[in-house]
């Protein structure tokens, strides 16, 4: 899967793995709300949408280590692209909670 050093190639990992990541742990963090078998207290716990994103947003460590390790260089500038575009978006969104 890491086998290839091109720009285009990682902009598109970079982008994907957030995507999947982010939906991967709001489902689980609905999924750990619903279960009835857990204590009242326990079930009042909510993980925020932008605590969540800030997790998916940092699976991008992942490839990109990955992608240093093999000195594929242009894979490595194309997550973190990818990256940056994403932590705009983050603070674009989540401005108004800020300040």
């Amino acid at each position: 899967m890491f086998e290839k050093d091109s720009l285009l190639y990682g902009i598109l990992l970079g982008l994907c793995i957030p995507f999947v990541g982010f939906a991967t742990f709001q489902m689980l963090s609905e999924r750990i709300a619903e279960m009835e078998s857990l204590g009242t207290e326990i079930q009042t716990i909510h993980i925020r949408k932008r605590t969540l994103a800030i997790f998916a947003i940092c699976l991008n460590l992942i490839p990109f280590n990955i992608f240093q390790k093999k000195r594929f260089e242009s894979s490595m500038r194309g997550v973190m692209i990818a990256t940056l575009i994403y932590v705009f978006v983050w603070i674009a969104y989540f401005v108004y909670l800020m300040f």
